[in-house]
């Protein structure tokens, strides 16, 4: 469904609004992305880290914490190593998901005297196979929601309006995105069945040149919760 500018500025700060600390980025060895955290059910064990395989896996990895996340202020770290959380990160690389539970998150912080304050995205908004059916050839509105990297290497939280667009079971962001844009979660809005416009959460961004494909959520149900994967 491709919008009108002023409405697709008025979904993007939707967007920051409900699932804004959701996002946090990430840094690897020797490159940057997003992470987000996806609640598959009501049950707390069914929250989880989402990213690209591409970006996890490496020594060095990070997740970067900013204010709006932790409680209460001034107690969390800036930033927690990948290394310090168990059980660490399971990456799907036939998939292109990594996915981390967050029990690991959730102890570090405890032990750290701080506890997290997120918005995950809700299992309820995470795209079906007939959401995915609905998108063609004809461009698509699509809101990527990531920490992006200034010049001065800061990483603030950034809302990206693009296209989309599907090709047979291909899934498509139509042009390039900057640096730390990889693993952050892509958004469009489409009719219900009873017609009204809802938004719904198409999956994740992957490593591309001239364009993204979009790991859809179909693949990354296929691996939740997370098993050992291919660590």
């Amino acid at each position: 469904m491709l919008l009108d500018p002023d409405a697709e500025n008025d979904v993007a700060y939707e967007l920051c609004q409900i699932v804004g600390r959701a996002i946090l980025p990430y840094r690897s060895s020797d490159d940057f992305g997003t992470a987000f955290f996806f609640q598959g059910g009501d049950d707390p064990v069914g929250e989880s880290l989402l990213t690209a395989a591409d970006l996890v896996g490496a020594a060095g990895g990070e997740l970067g914490l900013r204010a709006s996340v932790t409680e209460p202020a001034g107690v969390a770290p800036a930033a927690v190593a990948a290394a310090e959380i168990v059980p660490g990160w399971a990456r799907f690389p036939g998939d292109g998901v990594a996915v981390l539970p967050t029990a690991g998150l959730h102890r570090y912080a405890g032990d750290g005297g701080w506890r997290w304050r997120v918005q995950p995205v809700p299992a309820g908004i995470a795209a079906g196979p007939e959401v995915v059916a609905r998108l063609g050839a004809d461009a698509g509105s699509a809101f990527v929601l990531a920490h992006g990297v200034r010049e001065d290497g800061s990483r603030p939280l950034e809302v990206a309006i693009e296209r989309v667009v599907r090709d047979s079971d291909d899934v498509r962001i139509t042009t390039e995105l900057p640096p730390g844009y990889v693993g952050a979660p892509v958004f469009v809005v489409q009719p219900d069945t009873t017609g009204e416009v809802s938004l719904y959460c198409l999956g994740l961004v992957l490593p591309g040149v001239g364009g993204h494909p979009v790991a859809t959520f179909d693949r990354i149900r296929a691996v939740l919760p997370a098993t050992p994967g291919d660590v």
